[in-house]
């Protein structure tokens, strides 16, 4: 009995969020967010700065993903590989970024922009959600981003999957809003850890990271520990992504701020 005593705290310690000063997220809950921007196929570019002035506009949020080139200058994109979206098969980190400026998404004017283009673009205008793309235990993109986003007087937060990216955050910028990103990895066909997998889907080291908020995919909203975050600890959450009106009305109870993508919710 005591084992299983042990057990359940030793659980409960590890996917506890954020408990004492509480950070105001209201401001969050007013938008929803644009995923990769208000974009629209090849006319507009996801993670473009068209697209980031459409979500303007129309007064949406804006998510957005950010990752390092070779030479370690972030840049604003989804994809670890070039290929869907420029046609070049090869990874961000392969080049520089003089040579990511040479490419153009799909088959666009557009080009693939520095964060701090985007930061100057928005001024504040809508909040901003920033991915920050990390998928291994190299997490310099964090000690990058961090400056530009001192220097930035407008509302944002931060993402990721990758816990040691917010424990980053959480010694070195505590003031900033971070949460913790997580899906079901397996059945989402990713190719890894299943152990690790089972790990950061059942949300177990959140004891690192301490989140603000968490950002779920929607399909796997019934988690036992998602539920436990959200109904016992009144955690803030977001719905990824919500692809259709049909969907958003399903799930719109189940959490507190969704991002969406290829249809426009109503304004809130």
């Amino acid at each position: 009995m005591n084992i299983i005593i042990l057990i359940i705290v030793l659980y409960i310690y590890m996917i506890l969020p954020r408990t004492i000063n509480i950070r105001d997220m209201s401001i969050f809950k007013k938008y929803y967010f644009a995923h990769r921007g208000l974009h629209k196929g090849e006319e507009i570019p996801e993670n473009s700065l068209s697209g980031f002035s459409h979500a303007i506009e129309n007064n949406y949020a804006i998510e957005l993903d950010v990752q390092l080139t070779k030479d370690k200058e972030p840049v604003v994109f989804h994809d670890y590989s070039l290929k869907r979206v420029c046609g070049l098969d090869k990874m961000i980190y392969d080049l520089d970024y003089e040579e990511i400026r040479k490419l153009r998404l799909y088959n666009t004017g557009e080009k693939i922009p520095h964060l701090e283009e985007v930061l100057s673009l928005v001024k504040g205008r809508v909040p901003l959600l920033i991915e920050l793309k990390m998928d291994t235990k190299d997490i310099t993109l964090c000690g990058v981003v961090a400056p530009y986003l001192d220097k930035y007087k407008g509302q944002f937060c931060i993402e990721s999957f990758n816990p040691l990216g917010l424990w980053w955050f959480r010694k070195n910028r505590p003031n900033i809003i971070r949460g913790q990103l997580s899906s079901d990895f397996v059945k989402d066909g990713e190719k890894g850890d299943k152990k690790l997998y089972f790990v950061l889907k059942h949300l177990l080291m959140n004891f690192l990271s301490r989140p603000d908020f968490i950002a779920y995919n929607y399909l796997y909203r019934r988690t036992p520990s998602f539920l436990i975050i959200k109904n016992l600890c009144k955690t803030p959450t977001f719905g990824w992504t919500i692809d259709s009106k049909e969907v958003f009305q399903e799930v719109r109870k189940d959490f507190d701020m969704f991002i969406f993508e290829n249809f426009r919710p109503d304004q809130i």
